[in-house]
């Protein structure tokens, strides 16, 4: 990660907010190519991956599209481990709960278990296309 360099007001910045999160976008020109990164407007914190381009606009624009990938992917993690930690209730459940037998209980777990295969096919999906840095 590079050195911060919010603390040169010189340098180009720019403030986004993806989700709950503000961030501040900061661009400088290193040897004829230029480097992007971010941080964490609430804590100055260095956040995510330095993004290389040809301009200024075109580092802000790829590191801008990682970050909001990066969101989504969270969010899909997210949703996969929920939906995991449902089917694993519901599996425990059946197991111990006598009024949930039968035909009942494996439709349940089927339904269950259709809803963590949707999440994992999701996932799968935002990580096929996480953009490249440079």
């Amino acid at each position: 990660m590079p050195q911060s360099i919010a603390r040169f007001p010189d340098f180009p910045m720019k403030q986004i907010t993806i989700g709950d999160t503000r961030f501040r976008l900061m661009c400088a020109e290193r040897d004829g190519q230029w480097l992007a990164h971010a941080e964490r407007e609430a804590t100055g914190d260095l956040f995510g991956i330095e993004c290389s381009g040809a301009s200024e606009a075109d580092a802000l624009a790829r590191l801008t599209r990682w970050l909001e990938w990066q969101a989504e992917h969270a969010a899909a993690l997210d949703a996969l481990q929920r939906a995991e930690h449902a089917y694993h209730r519901t599996i425990a459940g059946s197991a111990f709960a006598s009024s949930i037998e039968g035909p009942g209980a494996i439709e349940l777990q089927k339904e269950s278990l259709d809803e963590v295969e949707a999440a994992r096919v999701r996932l799968d999906d935002v990580r096929a296309r996480r953009p490249e840095p440079a």
